[in-house]
């Protein structure tokens, strides 16, 4: 998608009703289901984090990035997410928290970074974090440059390429409820995306093409 054809969904975000839970169910698995019906959320008191969808031009083409997390001993290891993380008492807002962390990971200035809305948040068990996304823009070519520590690879995946229902498939994993079981990701080269950020993805997904049935070209 020409990233000039971006900036013409942009003035209809706030008006778009987030699809919540029905858009991050399209990508969650029967058996996670079960285990999200049954917590009780004040008696596990979730750690907070914020993440952001960062959107942005290359080579005049809309871009969403996402990195791959380096290998290390926890339940996200070498998983694809956005960038983000844990929310700490410094951060004012979560918001403020997404920004930080993305500034961290790959090196992209707050003050590139528009937040265009807030996205639903969702729960993550296998870390006991709820998690809050937000959509950002960048309306300039950026360069990433991703903290060794934490960044592995950094994928630049095209916005037509997101949107189109081909990249959607079924795949056999392990999760930390069960394993090879068959769950419904986001299949990008040879990347696998599934979990929060796949349900995070969904609800994004479900919101553009919303908005894109409704306005021409």
């Amino acid at each position: 998608m020409d990233f000039q054809d971006f900036l013409q969904i942009v003035p209809h975000l706030n008006a778009v009703n987030l699809p919540g839970v029905e858009a991050h169910n399209i990508m969650v698995p029967e058996e996670r289901l079960k285990i999200i019906k049954n917590i009780n959320f004040e008696k596990i008191n979730p750690k907070n984090a914020g993440v952001l969808m960062l959107i942005y031009p290359k080579k005049g083409q809309t871009h969403l990035v996402l990195i791959v997390r380096n290998s290390y001993k926890g339940v996200h290891s070498s998983q694809i997410a956005f960038p983000g993380g844990k929310y700490e008492d410094k951060d004012l807002t979560l918001k403020q928290t997404a920004l930080r962390e993305t500034f961290e990971e790959v090196g992209i200035d707050s003050d590139k970074i528009q937040i265009l809305k807030a996205f639903t948040h969702l729960y993550i068990p296998p870390s006991n974090f709820m998690v809050y996304p937000f959509l950002g823009i960048c309306k300039e070519e950026i360069t990433f440059y991703p903290d060794p520590i934490e960044v592995a690879d950094i994928i630049e995946l095209p916005l037509s390429i997101f949107l189109s229902d081909s990249i959607v498939v079924d795949a056999k994993i392990n999760t930390s409820y069960a394993n090879s079981i068959e769950v419904p990701v986001f299949k990008i080269d040879e990347h696998i995306v599934w979990g929060a950020t796949a349900m995070m993805l969904s609800e994004l997904k479900v919101v553009l093409n919303s908005i894109l049935s409704k306005i021409n070209f």
